[in-house]
């Protein structure tokens, strides 16, 4: 008898009483270009505007060169404590700078805070140098990663962000570099939150931070600021504010092409307020728990737990945790082998029947294959059932 793969519904869940459905909450007038609000711990859009729009991200770049300087130090091809030479080319970038010189050799730690505090381009491409060989090698490995993390409406022409021909991105775009950034690299994120920074024997002048919901809301730790004439003023900011739950809550507000430093501050202050006052955190599953027990074939254990790596966690309107609706499908048969982390199955939730979020479903542990007597039994049920 032939078999194939299907799927099994494998479960339904109301969190509550039917009510009636309620509109989705419009965001507060936000003066920029383009806005994006995201709820990172959900990984849920929370509001948009002009989202796919290509804009400048001035030094808004700089995000995707701190990706790719974390993960060479986490594949040790850099150290933290490495002194890079200062090149006369990094010595000569216009616009922010931390003001370095050819006679110095800087750590690239130090010159990962000039570039994050500073915001500068001298720092930004000594970094470029030395993870690439050279700016142009580390400006392909720029658009290189753009399209595995799915920026796909980006181009990168330089890894400081000043304006040059096919050099853009959109927010949303950006958004999913900026969630990736500090889910991928969570130590790393603590220096986005450093207020002040100079090298020592570099001048004082432009030594603060410019992101400036870091001196005005304490749970605002990051991201980073950008400006240029073309692109106006540019903020990513992230805050982290607790749950109903006591657990952690990260939203990130995306503002675009404000019209001064203040109002780009003010704009993402607003939409960060609203989202965390208009929106519930709702943890469903935690993470590594199953989220249901599947039947396995052939293999030493008979079931094997599927639930994801993280929290399961959705944002909704405040108020409508109730109308949540969840449902669990996985593949069927299962067939041992299976390793844990194998994507089996996935889990969809829904708010008045419109798709909330869709997450994948994973073994949490692996099963091997049963004996021969073990397989060969199995087999013989599968061609009855």
């Amino acid at each position: 008898m032939r078999r194939w793969l299907g799927w099994v519904l494998v479960g339904v869940l109301a969190w509550g009483q039917g009510v009636q459905a309620q509109p989705m909450p419009q965001p507060p007038g936000i003066e920029a270009k383009a806005f994006l609000l995201m709820d990172v711990t959900a990984n849920q859009v929370l509001a948009e505007f002009n989202a796919d729009q290509p804009v400048e991200p001035a030094s808004l770049t700089k995000l995707m060169t701190a990706y790719l300087v974390f993960d060479a130090l986490k594949l040790k091809k850099i150290r933290l404590d490495q002194k890079v030479p200062v090149s006369v080319r990094a010595w000569k970038m216009p616009g922010s700078r931390m003001f370095i010189d050819p006679k110095m050799e800087v750590p690239v730690e130090d010159l990962i805070k000039g570039m994050i505090v500073q915001s500068g381009n001298d720092a930004t491409v000594l970094l470029a140098e030395a993870v690439g060989g050279s700016v142009e090698r580390f400006v392909e490995l720029m658009n290189q990663q753009a399209k595995v993390l799915g920026m796909n409406q980006t181009g990168y022409r330089n890894p400081e962000g000043l304006t040059a021909p096919g050099h853009q991105t959109t927010a949303r775009d950006l958004a999913t570099l900026a969630t990736r950034l500090v889910r991928d690299f969570p130590e790393e994120k603590a220096y986005y939150a450093i207020k002040k920074y100079r090298y020592p024997g570099t001048p004082a002048a432009n030594d603060t931070n410019r992101n400036l919901l870091l001196f005005k809301d304490p749970t605002v730790d990051g991201l980073k600021t950008g400006h240029t004439e073309a692109a106006g003023y540019c903020l990513i900011a992230t805050a982290h504010r607790p749950m109903a739950s006591g657990q952690e809550r990260r939203l990130m507000a995306v503002v675009l092409g404000a019209r001064s430093e203040l109002a780009r501050a003010q704009e993402a202050q607003k939409l960060l307020n609203w989202g965390y006052a208009t929106f519930e955190g709702v943890r469903i599953f935690e993470a590594k728990k199953p989220v249901v027990s599947a039947k396995v074939w052939k293999g030493k254990a008979d079931q094997v737990g599927l639930g994801s790596d993280r929290d399961i966690v959705v944002a909704v309107p405040q108020g409508q945790a109730s109308q949540i609706k969840t449902e669990a499908a996985h593949r069927s048969p299962l067939m041992a082998p299976l390793n844990a982390g194998d994507v089996l199955g996935e889990f969809k939730v829904t708010l008045d029947g419109k798709p909330l979020r869709t997450v994948p479903l994973t073994a949490l542990e692996g099963v091997d294959s049963a004996g021969l007597l073990g397989r060969a039994w199995d087999a013989l049920r599968l061609w009855i059932r």
